[in-house]
């Protein structure tokens, strides 16, 4: 933890006041309490989109499943979200989820299926993995039989779904608002914290890997 202090206190010189402002002050909200999971995601334009959603509502990783589709965001779309969003990319299958649940996410598939929970009912009480699926045929089958629950937003038109994008950003704004009024503590911890900031730091800096990584090899 010291070790992590000293090395964003170093990374600060090289900030403006202003970025290092918005840095500290949207630290605060950041949370991993909702891991969103992108499962084949291929239009580019969506995957940008979700990204977006999920930094506006303060939860800062995707994971992004890959099989046949790259997971890559338009920049144009993002308006500046990917500095501050980590995807991890794990291959589409069943070990990688289990993968997730072995870091103690309840594993929810967005899916009408297998009886599943309408959003506006559902309580938050645990961390959770957010599992969305491709944007012609949603989450797939094995995903849907190996999650612990589904969770389906309501539906109020002839329209039996809503593009992955629009389910991605409903959700986290919805379940962001559940927290909030909770007493759930879903806040990140003082290491995840610092990390998440040093990560955001050596985004903000013009040449920032080569300076953090010079950084690490002279103190290490």
């Amino acid at each position: 933890m010291k070790d992590l202090a000293q090395t964003f206190e170093y990374l600060k010189q090289f900030l403006t006041e202003e970025r290092l402002k918005k840095i500290e002050h949207f630290s605060q909200e950041s949370s991993d309490f909702v891991l969103p999971v992108m499962e084949d995601v291929y239009q580019f334009r969506n995957a940008a989109a979700i990204v977006r959603s999920v930094e506006a509502c303060g939860f800062h990783k995707v994971v992004a499943l890959e099989e046949e589709n790259i997971f890559n965001p338009n920049l144009t779309v993002t308006k500046g979200a990917e500095t501050w969003v980590e995807v991890e990319k794990m291959p589409k299958n069943i070990d990688s989820l289990q993968a997730i649940k072995e870091r103690g996410y309840k594993i929810l598939a967005v899916s009408p299926e297998k009886n599943a929970v309408m959003l506006p009912d559902y309580q938050i009480t645990e961390p959770i993995a957010l599992v969305f699926g491709t944007e012609l045929e949603g989450v797939s089958d094995e995903v849907i039989e190996f999650s612990d629950e589904t969770l389906a937003i309501p539906m109020y038109g002839f329209t039996k779904s809503f593009n992955v994008s629009v389910a991605a950003g409903i959700c986290m704004y919805e379940l962001k608002q559940k927290l909030l009024n909770s007493r759930v503590d879903y806040k990140l911890d003082q290491e995840k914290l610092l990390k998440m900031k040093i990560r955001w730091a050596v985004n903000s800096i013009r040449s920032g890997e080569q300076i953090f990584e010079k950084y690490l090899k002279d103190n290490t």
